[in-house]
């Protein structure tokens, strides 16, 4: 066989393979908290607060400082503006600095819209 069709070959199997494996692993054994592993947390005599929920609560807390950092930056860049005083070159760097702290903001907001989105996604494809 030529190099090219091997080549396709092996990448239809590897794909057939990362498509089929999985279904094929969940299909016996439906998702519940046991498999989860959600009751090792109260059995040690940790806390009882499910993972997911711990995990989303700090990336809620960090991207709840960056946005913070954020409006820091835009404030900063509206001080440098205001006291300029007619220097070209520190009202082009607030501008910059603002429009950059926007941009900033968008992408937090827009982190924080994804994340909101897969854990409650996940908790509710999870929750039994």
């Amino acid at each position: 066989m030529k190099r090219n069709t091997v080549l396709k070959l092996a990448t239809l199997v590897c794909l057939l393979a990362v498509l089929l494996v999985p279904k094929l692993l969940l299909a016996a054994d439906p998702i519940t908290t046991a498999t989860l592993g959600l009751e090792f947390g109260e059995d040690t005599g940790l806390t009882s607060t499910d993972v997911r929920t711990t995990a989303a609560s700090i990336i809620n807390v960090a991207l709840g400082l960056l946005g913070i950092i954020a409006v820091v930056i835009f404030v900063y860049a509206g001080f440098l503006w205001m006291t300029a005083a007619g220097n070209d070159e520190q009202v082009t760097k607030a501008k910059t600095m603002m429009i950059q702290s926007v941009v900033g903001m968008a992408i937090i907001l827009s982190a924080y819209a994804i994340v909101n989105f897969v854990v409650v996604s996940l908790l509710d494809a999870t929750t039994v």
